[in-house]
């Protein structure tokens, strides 16, 4: 049975993690087969946006930690997970978590990971690594701070504790909050509302945004205005502007 189920509706590439007997915990070989995954997408022309989904009851409940258990400190030096994570924080179009259940740990961070993450109203987010005497090492403490700000951070973080669906939306870390048999198809629909705008237009728009996290404001304006003009040698923003004032719909092709 494979641990990552892949379909394709129209401009939308669907990934549902698919290890239900571990919570779908993310052990190695299921980080490369999304980092694979996301990578085939990216040079796929006919796919716009990726939705990355779980179960039901998780969405991923954290590493696998049978699978971390067995390394020691040389053998965590040299772990390939660093470089598994920077390949899926590498892909370039927009990624959506549809979130149900638990993600816990690396789910959350691979939820933090995403462009935008609806939850289903019994989602739960949290680091709990804390208790098992270890800490988050995917990003999960730098990601959450950014997300939720210093005081909700350090109590997720320094006591292990999960918040709701509802505390996250609230936090600004879940955009939408939906009963959870809808979550997936809202993620869909809003994958495939995104897939229709221009490929270049969209990308451009997700470095610009994620750039805001690290540069600052000065430097973030001046990349902005740098993508905003490398857009305006491209045939999709005459089609753009030429559909608008036609009052027609854009036919665009990603160039």
């Amino acid at each position: 049975m494979s641990e990552l189920l892949i379909s394709q509706n129209e401009r939308v590439l669907t990934l549902t993690l698919n290890r239900p007997q571990a919570r779908n915990a993310l052990n190695n070989a299921l980080l490369e087969q999304i980092a694979q995954a996301l990578e085939v997408a990216q040079q796929d022309e006919t796919l716009g946006a990726v939705v990355i989904t779980g179960n039901e009851r998780f969405f991923a409940a954290g590493a696998d930690l049978k699978e971390m258990a067995s390394r020691d400190m040389p053998a965590t030096l040299n772990d390939p997970r660093p470089q598994l994570w920077a390949r899926i924080e590498r892909f370039n179009k927009p990624l959506l978590a549809a979130v149900n259940g638990y993600a816990l740990g690396a789910g959350c961070e691979l939820a933090m990971l995403s462009d935008i993450v609806l939850a289903g109203d019994n989602a739960r987010f949290g680091l709990p690594e804390i208790t098992l005497g270890i800490m988050p090492g995917a990003g999960g403490t730098q990601r959450l701070i950014r997300s939720v700000g210093k005081a909700l951070a350090y109590k997720m973080v320094l006591t292990g504790e999960a918040i709701t669906a509802e505390q996250a939306q609230q936090a600004g870390l879940v955009a939408d909050v939906h009963p959870c048999a809808l979550t997936l198809e809202y993620a869909q629909n809003l994958a495939a509302r995104i897939a229709q705008h221009a490929p270049l237009a969209l990308q451009a728009a997700k470095t610009a945004l994620r750039q805001a996290h690290e540069l600052s404001l000065t430097h973030g304006l001046q990349q902005e205005r740098q993508l905003f003009t490398l857009l305006a040698a491209t045939e999709d923003r005459q089609e753009g502007i030429n559909a608008f004032l036609e009052k027609r719909p854009a036919a665009f092709k990603g160039r």
